[in-house]
């Protein structure tokens, strides 16, 4: 099925909050009044013909085998099955850009299963949470984390003492450009800061949530500022195929980052984006772009043994003062022949994990958030703790796990360095090992078919 969905122009940008509470605030503002600053420039294309947007519906073709049929129904971690993944699964002989050469299980459409929980709008018409672990807080709980919380966070302002506990390095493929994209199996994963990664697996390049910008807010002059710089530019990128964005909160969907790939890429590059973003990604001067609902799924052209799925997690969308909700929010599952991985981006604890797991895992890797996270009486609504991704972890049989989103941004109250020690502890208590979870310094690559990083 081939479409387009457009949506209605909006102001882009807002007058920001402080940098203590900007990412929880979004939540209340629509409920109070908020003058509005400049907006970010650019119009709808008129005339794009490269233009591409597909949602595909997927057709269940045939029975699993006996051993997926069994890790689908599987409610626990199957330790054995981590280890032991079913080999190459048999292939559609039809396969072309839109029924893709896959794995016959990735192919079912679980959007019509009754255990898969499914995308729900309230009746407004935005986006809601599913979940029996989700809560929306009132404005006064908002003005006591931004008032009577105490920020633990003691980022150093010593340039020398951040370099000592947070070491930016020059990632490999700045050193040795003819080196990017040379993976022949396994997967490379490098840390960018925050929950930007560069993965290469499958013969395919992509980037989660990149973010270069010196801020993440609406504006450049105010807003949480980066205390780690990027440890590359966008020009000093490899070839990258497509860019995965899990929701718009300006820390995961950074415009002028978006403006630099795109420029530079050019239509060779395809967005994997949630329901609801076509319109503002069109805006950017966009045109490859892939907007999909929880469970659907697509492929890059001339890699269609390679899968992208969005799937569910919680969590919740806002850019501006009124369009709360109106995107969807979610996790991404990239499903090869031989290697899965999987991208949490942002979100709070839920029952979401089990069945991505039950339907896509084991994966070989997962991204899973391991900061911001502190009061856990306002932020565990909206962001997991170290030992909830570890949950996560297990939840969505991951072999490895490498964890994103802190040491760039202070987005919440814990101590900077407070995410890695508390992941140590959680990993320790469920008897995982340092390499089954593990962080990476800015910048610092790790391949999983060597098990070593670049250094």
């Amino acid at each position: 099925m081939v479409g387009e969905r457009a949506g209605s122009t909006c102001l882009e940008i807002c007058r920001p909050l402080s940098a203590a509470c900007v990412t929880a605030a979004g939540t209340f503002i629509h409920r109070y009044s908020v003058k509005c600053g400049q907006s970010e420039p650019g119009g709808r294309l008129a005339e794009a013909k490269s233009r591409c947007h597909f949602r595909l519906h997927c057709r269940a073709e045939g029975k699993m085998d006996a051993k997926l049929e069994e890790q689908v129904s599987s409610s626990h971690y199957p330790k054995e099955a981590v280890k032991k993944r079913p080999g190459n699964v048999g292939r559609d002989a039809r396969g072309s850009s839109s029924s893709r050469s896959s794995r016959k299980s990735f192919r079912l459409d679980y959007r019509l299963e009754e255990d898969v929980t499914k995308s729900k709008r309230g009746k407004d018409g935005r986006f809601v949470n599913p979940w029996p672990t989700w809560s929306d807080l009132a404005f006064t709980n908002l003005l006591k984390f931004a008032v009577m919380e105490k920020d633990h966070t003691n980022i150093p302002r010593s340039k020398a003492e951040l370099d000592e506990g947070l070491p930016i390095m020059e990632p490999y493929f700045v050193k040795n450009p003819e080196l990017a994209g040379s993976v022949e199996n396994g997967i490379r994963v490098t840390w960018l800061g925050h929950a930007s990664l560069l993965v290469e697996m499958e013969g395919l390049t992509f980037l989660t949530d990149p973010i270069f910008s010196q801020r993440a807010s609406p504006v450049q002059f105010f807003g949480p500022k980066r205390f780690r710089n990027p440890p590359c530019t966008v020009a000093q990128l490899p070839k990258i195929d497509a860019v995965v964005i899990s929701h718009t909160h300006y820390d995961h969907l950074d415009y002028n980052t978006v403006l630099s790939l795109n420029e530079r890429f050019g239509g060779d590059l395809r967005w994997f984006v949630p329901l609801g973003l076509l319109d503002w990604m069109q805006k950017c001067g966009c045109e490859n772009i892939i907007e999909l609902d929880w469970w659907e799924e697509n492929c890059v052209p001339g890699h269609d043994e390679v899968t992208f799925v969005f799937t569910p997690v919680q969590h919740w969308s806002k850019r501006t003062v009124t369009d709360d909700n109106k995107v969807l929010w979610g996790s991404w599952c990239v499903l090869g022949p031989w290697n899965r991985f999987f991208f949490a981006g942002d979100t709070g604890y839920c029952v979401a994990f089990e069945q991505i797991g039950k339907r896509y895992g084991p994966f070989d890797l997962a991204a899973i958030p391991i900061g911001a996270y502190e009061p856990r009486w306002f932020m565990k609504y909206n962001h997991v703790n170290p030992e909830e991704a570890v949950r996560i972890h297990i939840d969505v049989q991951a072999r490895k796990s490498v964890g994103i989103h802190w040491g760039t941004f202070a987005l919440a109250n814990e101590y900077y360095l407070e995410p890695p020690r508390k992941l140590e502890e959680a990993r320790e208590r469920y008897g995982l090992k340092p390499e089954d979870f593990f962080v990476l310094k800015h910048g610092e690559s790790k391949n999983l078919s060597e098990d070593e990083g670049f250094q």
